[in-house]
């Protein structure tokens, strides 16, 4: 309890700072909603400074929020991060349950939390789907939920871009569901509202009111995105500079946001869908390894948060499963897989969990959309 009203004091304490500096970061803006008591808050993921965002819009309403565990194997940093805000750990890559017990337990203590139920940003500027298991939790926590919409934030700070654009972002709060409304409605009703709530079409959004988002060299990280090129449907064989992504085979479109020249695609989300179908259906040029990485950092993460390296060299990926060094993981061994940011890889492949790390910017995405067609 103690814990907590540190938290509560550093809150008030940093509100006005950190808030002041991320609305002028994002020109951001907000709705202001008044809910009583704890609520579960959740919102769409577009952006790694979503709870920035987030907790700018909440007026000085401390909050919790759920983050990815690998912040909690960050040293001195991470013990930093637990004194100052007590993040809730989400292995991602795993099935969470202890994470759905932690954000029970603050809710049912009075404190309010915030969760992202996509579980990842998203990489094209479209809303992934949501954890099955949100609308149980909601439906259980005895608390508000409140679903929020982060507007303009995927065009202000892709989730693969270097740097913050300088645009609009609009916090919007969509629905707020209290207790008695909530033990009215299924679990798979409660997940449809909130995938309706938080749904966000960043390209839909900037055809009908478009915005500048202004920024040095736009495009520069696409190719941590986008694995597949248009022109050769070659893998790994993209670059990005300035505001511009090409391809060694003469390929080459400039990003506005929107691609130009538009053919074959006007929208990253376009492109997207065309290579993962592409990817799925093998139409690329390939063998028996069906694409590979250089400088790939294999760790085990054990109990407590702690890494263990095991081996650093080349990941390769076939049609049943992938290799590094010496080890070689089948698809049908892991349980649950999940990227973290553009360059780790978490997975869990029986008791275990592990985690890739690209330390040269190799593209980690193709490896996670090959596990998910399994």
């Amino acid at each position: 309890m103690e814990e907590c009203r540190r938290h509560l004091r550093i809150w008030k304490l940093l509100y006005p700072v950190v808030s002041r500096y991320v609305r002028r970061k994002f020109a951001l803006d907000w709705d202001t909603t008044r809910v009583d008591g704890p609520m579960l808050l959740i919102a769409n993921h577009v952006t790694a400074w979503d709870p920035l965002l987030i907790a700018s819009a909440l007026d000085g309403r401390q909050i919790y929020f759920v983050a990815s565990e690998h912040i909690f194997r960050l040293g001195w940093v991470s013990k930093l991060l637990h004194w100052l805000v007590a993040p809730i750990a989400r292995r991602k890559g795993t099935v969470g349950l202890d994470t759905v017990k932690a954000c029970l337990k603050h809710l049912r203590e009075g404190h309010s939390v915030c969760l992202f139920a996509e579980g990842e940003g998203c990489w094209a500027g479209v809303n992934s789907p949501i954890f099955p298991a949100t609308g149980k939790l909601a439906k259980s926590c005895g608390a508000t939920l409140v679903t929020t919409r982060i507007e303009g934030g995927y065009l202000s700070l892709p989730r693969w871009a270097r740097g913050v654009r300088r645009g609009r972002v609009h916090i919007a709060t969509v629905g707020v569901y209290p207790p008695e409304v909530l033990a009215g409605m299924s679990a798979k009703d409660i997940n449809e509202a909130i995938s309706r709530d938080i749904r966000e079409d960043a390209w839909q959004r900037q055809r009908e009111a478009p915005v500048a988002y202004r920024g040095k060299a736009p495009a520069e990280g696409l190719e941590k995105a986008f694995y597949l090129c248009p022109g050769c449907r070659g893998v790994g064989t993209l670059t990005a500079k300035g505001d511009t992504v090409s391809c060694r085979c003469g390929w080459k479109a400039q990003y506005t946001p929107f691609l130009s020249p538009a053919a074959p695609f006007e929208t990253l989300s376009q492109w997207d869908e065309w290579q993962k179908k592409a990817l799925h259906e093998r139409d690329f040029p390939h063998g028996e390894v069906l694409f590979s990485d250089e400088d790939i950092t294999l760790t085990k993460v054990d109990a407590g948060h702690r890494g263990r390296k095991l081996c650093r060299g080349t990941l390769r990926q076939y049609e049943g499963g992938f290799s590094i060094g010496e080890y070689r993981f089948s698809l049908s061994d892991i349980s649950q897989q999940a990227m973290v940011r553009t360059h780790l890889l978490l997975f869990s492949a029986g008791a275990d969990y592990y985690e890739l790390r690209a330390e040269n910017g190799a593209n980690l995405r193709k490896y996670l959309e090959i596990w998910e067609e399994k």
